[in-house]
């Protein structure tokens, strides 16, 4: 006989499994017309399997995609997210990691102030700073340069890496660090060899929250480049928006799971810390 406790899990896993297809069906329609013909598209049931297995769509649409009044290959645009994104969560997990340090640790008068007024950053819409920082990176001579995109995203991401560090750090006790500063530990060794190698959970956290913010960022990548460092969101919206006579569906699919991608890995290869380091520091501070 079946026991209660038993239909209880039957019914919650049967729950969960049925709201997991229903979020992973716009996938399974994305991959499977990436890999139909067009007339097998033409033909109107998306749920159904290709009648013929084709990958013409992902060559077509990594090395012939069009943008514009041109036809040229989502590689180079590919490549360009990489050459802005790699920099720029680098760079923005230091800083951030660096502010956090300070303020949760080498408190000084007006840290709290100032990490109110970090705070607030996480608030600001993009809106609000694309004219100020056009002009900025025009007048520092960065403007419509891969350079000056990194500079934006390290910019704008600063105010949350430093919030998640902050937040991570002030769960580390105090005392420990007063007896590095007895033991003669100055402000870099102590961030180095104390605070950096237990910090692996919040790295993973911002690693992935910067990744996948500045990587599907459309509206810095639109703005402030040019016709040679747009990243792969801004090319994706030219192949999707740009007529050329017969849509072809299929490498607009193609091009989309393309660009998402790298964002999937990440968070298959650093999703475990994810949960770990934003709860870091929940309970104290």
């Amino acid at each position: 006989m079946i026991s209660s406790k038993s239909l209880g899990r039957f019914f919650i896993y049967s729950v969960l499994l049925f709201f997991c297809i229903i979020y992973l069906m716009p996938l399974f329609v994305m991959v499977i017309t990436s890999l139909k013909t067009l007339p097998d598209i033409k033909a109107g049931n998306l749920l159904s399997l290709p009648q013929e297995w084709v990958f013409g769509a992902w060559e077509k649409a990594w090395s012939s995609a069009c943008t514009g009044v041109k036809c040229e290959g989502i590689k180079g645009y590919f490549w360009n997210s990489f050459k802005m994104v790699i920099p720029a969560v680098a760079i923005s997990t230091i800083l951030g990691a660096l502010n956090g340090y300070v303020i949760s640790k080498w408190k000084f008068r007006g840290s709290d102030m100032l990490f109110s007024l970090l705070l607030f950053g996480c608030f600001i819409p993009f809106q609000v700073i694309l004219l100020p920082m056009a002009v900025t990176l025009g007048k520092l001579g960065l403007a419509n340069t891969t350079t000056g995109l990194v500079m934006v995203h390290v910019i704008y991401g600063l105010a949350f890496t430093t919030l998640f560090f902050r937040n991570f750090y002030i769960s580390v006790p105090d005392e420990l660090v007063k007896a590095a500063k007895l033991d003669g530990a100055g402000f870099f060794t102590i961030f180095f060899k104390i605070l950096l190698p237990i910090s692996t959970p919040i790295i993973m956290v911002t690693v992935i929250w910067q990744f996948t913010a500045i990587w599907n960022d459309f509206l810095f990548g639109v703005v402030y480049s040019g016709s040679d460092t747009q990243p792969i969101t801004v090319a994706l919206n030219n192949l999707v928006n740009t007529s050329t006579g017969i849509k072809e569906y299929n490498v607009d699919m193609a091009a989309a799971i393309i660009a998402a991608l790298p964002t999937l890995v990440v968070y298959v290869f650093a999703g475990k810390y994810f949960v770990r380091g934003l709860t870091a520091g929940s309970v104290k501070g």
